[in-house]
């Protein structure tokens, strides 16, 4: 039977990875719509569809917090795990948990 631990390890890798990617994609849209928001300004847009693309960019700019708050878990989750287990050290589990963080880091608030 598997290892527990190493199970825990690809639970907590894959978690970190996803809310990471999470935050960069809602931050990606948040910067695409507010340059759409701007073009239509620009093109003298009826203003209707401009509010209704502000209501867009609002909607997205309110799930960027609690998707950062989770990353933010997820990391701390991982990163106690790593510290806690040192003697799988030589697994790629381990290697590949360690990986996630380097990669994570400067997304972590």
């Amino acid at each position: 039977m598997a290892d527990p631990r190493i199970r825990q390890f690809h639970i907590k890798t894959g978690v970190t990875k996803r809310c990471c990617k999470e935050v960069l994609s809602y931050q990606k849209e948040a910067e695409q719509i507010q340059q759409k928001i701007k073009k239509m300004q620009d093109e003298g847009t009826d203003v209707y569809y401009i509010k209704k693309q502000d209501l867009l960019l609002q909607e997205t700019q309110n799930v960027i917090p609690d998707c950062q708050k989770r990353l933010n878990a997820a990391y701390q989750d991982l990163t106690t795990l790593i510290e806690t287990e040192k003697e799988l050290e030589e697994s790629e589990v381990y290697k590949a948990a360690q990986e996630v963080v380097k990669e994570t880091a400067p997304y972590i608030n």
